[in-house]
């Protein structure tokens, strides 16, 4: 005989299996150190300040 499964634990496993799925590619997708935040926030500042130090007076 074969074993009996309950539809909806199987169901909802399935589901957080894929939501664990989708959660993982989006780590690796958006995911970033504090390092990098950081490093890439200086560098935006840098940049701007660069580009306002770089403006004619009216």
């Amino acid at each position: 005989m074969s074993e009996i499964v309950n539809l909806n634990k199987a169901r909802k496993a399935r589901a957080k299996s894929r939501d664990k799925r989708q959660a993982d590619e989006n780590a690796v997708k958006f995911g970033r150190s504090k390092g990098a935040k950081a490093r890439d926030k200086a560098e935006a500042d840098r940049l701007r300040s660069r580009h306002d130090g770089h403006k004619r007076d009216e």
